[in-house]
């Protein structure tokens, strides 16, 4: 091969020579040629979000995880893990002289002798109240919408199990000073677990290393609370996120929205653009949150001692309702078998992940119940599901009645009421207020339609009164525009499941298994004529409209 063969083959000739790649191109070519990017990139960067407020509550979640991460890792580099006992001697004065942990120790030293260490620790307790606040939050949002629908229920179950795994975390972060608030919480799971029949003794040698409070349980959360834990929630924050780009975002009804389009704004720059915002605004109100507002201010508690209990010992909001089951069951044993069951604590402790266990499932009940297998990508107006939105608001309801409870000595010396009648509205509460909070959040959803209904065929009050020439007065009413029309219409009314006829021609009954039957009345309480106001018919919105009848 000649010279201008070797020019040709290696793009040496003057003719095809192009400008010279600068680094960070080259680096992008490198990197494309082994991982695929610019592909990837170029068919996911420009995916279209839609845009509402409440889609930012699952943003303000994930920023509060991404601050507790980031304000985690700095703790770590300070606190020391041990149930050693030593004797104080800091910058506390107070508490100088006094026998504690090296945990308790090392909290005090993070914050009193750390530079901004107790800011770092606040902001780190009030992100983990915010991340689960917004998780929360956010699952009442996906569920009074509908969102978790198919193909969602496994999206569903990531945030459920995120739920619970936050509030795990909470607990065994809230434990980790050992100061006298904490140690007051290991002491209520301990006695949880004791109340197991037969393995709780068991267990709680194996967790605590012998007799409570034993020497290990500090060491043993740790690794729990730093690895173990946030290494399956980022997991499952990346696995969730995933699927929300697989599948799109779920939209409101809307002029544009549908199944199979999406209105909204393009992935880049727009929406990364404004979430990179919000994260700095959420990062910023935490801040301000651990600079101003003080929070588990362990050095007022003093270290943990199995003889004391401190002074209206209240957990974190999201565990409040467990000890509200608790402290309002009754105290029953029995014996059975030479063993003593604790059912006073034992059956509050087993219905406190049953009633969580309850919000997991319900998405595949409800398939269950209406046998859909279509996908949807359009959400629910709250109002056009009454008996789901009645669900929620009850199970919301008692969430807050058994919250009163775990907090009854708070509420009694604040309101100075009598903690026995704080006690017994509770007992009472937890079975009459969730009925009644669906009956009324069902009848109020019923008004809500009723009122679309009367909007969709007579349009919108005006305030404007008009005499006719017959001398009658009339409110003038003006006609809704398409869009509006669109969103109080476009929702389906399916008819419920049924069981048809059991006896065919022949006279034969056919046989109906208890399932089905229980399927077709769930179906007729969730779906049928008591559950729903039908919506105006094209000819019912024609023959008021388009004669002399709209005033």
């Amino acid at each position: 091969m000649g010279d201008d063969g070797a020019r040709r083959v290696y793009g040496t000739d003057s003719a095809d020579r192009r400008p010279l790649a600068g680094k960070g191109e080259k680096l992008a070519d490198w990197a494309d040629g082994r991982l695929g990017l610019y592909a990837l990139a170029k068919a996911n960067m420009r995916k279209v979000f839609p845009d509402h407020w409440s889609f930012m509550l699952g943003e303000v979640t994930l920023y509060s995880f991404v601050v507790l991460i980031l304000t985690g890792v700095y703790l770590t580099l300070f606190f020391e893990p041990s149930m050693q006992e030593v004797v104080y001697n800091g910058s506390y004065t107070e508490l100088n002289g006094v026998l504690m942990s090296k945990a308790f120790e090392s909290t005090l030293d993070i914050s009193f002798d750390v530079r901004g260490g107790l800011l770092i620790r606040q902001i780190h307790h009030w992100a983990a109240l915010v991340f689960i606040t917004g998780m929360l939050v956010h699952m009442m949002r996906v569920f009074f919408t509908g969102a978790f629908r198919k193909p969602r229920e496994l999206n569903w179950l990531f945030g459920w199990t995120l739920l619970m795994l936050g509030i795990i975390t909470g607990l065994t972060g809230y434990s980790l000073p050992d100061d006298l608030l904490s140690g007051t919480g290991i002491r209520f799971a301990q006695g949880a677990i004791l109340s197991i029949p037969i393995v709780g003794t068991y267990l709680s040698f194996f967790l605590f290393g012998g007799e409570f409070p034993g020497e290990d349980i500090i060491s043993r959360l740790y690794p729990v609370h730093i690895l173990l834990l946030p290494g399956i929630m980022l997991g499952l924050v990346t696995a969730h996120l995933i699927l929300v780009f697989y599948h799109k975002h779920t939209q409101f009804p809307g002029p544009g929205r549908k199944e199979r389009s999406v209105v909204g704004m393009p992935f880049l720059p727009v929406y990364m653009a404004k979430a990179g915002g919000f994260f700095f605004l959420v990062f910023g109100v935490l801040t301000v949150m651990g600079a101003i507002a003080q929070i588990n201010p362990v050095w007022a508690f003093g270290p943990y001692r199995p003889d004391l209990v401190t002074t209206g010992a209240q957990p974190d909001w999201y565990l409040g309702f467990s000890e509200g089951l608790i402290r309002v069951m009754p105290g029953w044993e029995i014996n059975f078998w030479g063993h003593t069951l604790v059912l006073g604590v034992f059956i509050p402790f087993s219905l406190f992940p049953l009633i969580l266990l309850a919000l997991g499932l319900y998405p595949f009940v409800e398939a269950w119940i209406t046998g859909d297998k279509r996908e949807h990508h359009i959400l629910d107006r709250p109002r056009n599901a009454p008996v789901r939105t009645g669900l929620g608001v009850a199970w919301l309801t008692l969430y807050a009645v058994l919250l009163i409870g775990g907090g009854n000595d708070i509420v009694a010396t604040h309101l100075h009421l009598s903690i026995n009648v704080i006690t017994w509205f509770v007992r009472i509460g937890v079975f009459v207020l969730p009925v009644a909070a669906f009956i009324v959040t069902k009848k109020i959803c019923m008004g809500l339609q009723r009122r679309d209904r009367a909007k969709v065929l007579h349009g919108r009050e005006t305030g404007t009164v008009k005499r006719l020439p017959t001398g009658e007065y009339i409110e003038v009413h003006e006609p809704l525009a398409q869009a509006e029309l669109h969103t109080l219409t476009q929702h389906e009314q399916l008819p419920p499941y049924e069981l048809g006829r059991e006896v065919d021609a022949g006279g034969v009954r056919r046989r109906v298994k208890r399932s089905e039957r229980l399927r077709a009345r769930l179906a007729k309480a969730m779906y049928g004529p008591d559950a729903r106001i039908e919506k105006p018919t094209v000819a019912e919105y024609r023959e008021i409209t388009g004669g002399d009848h709209r005033h």
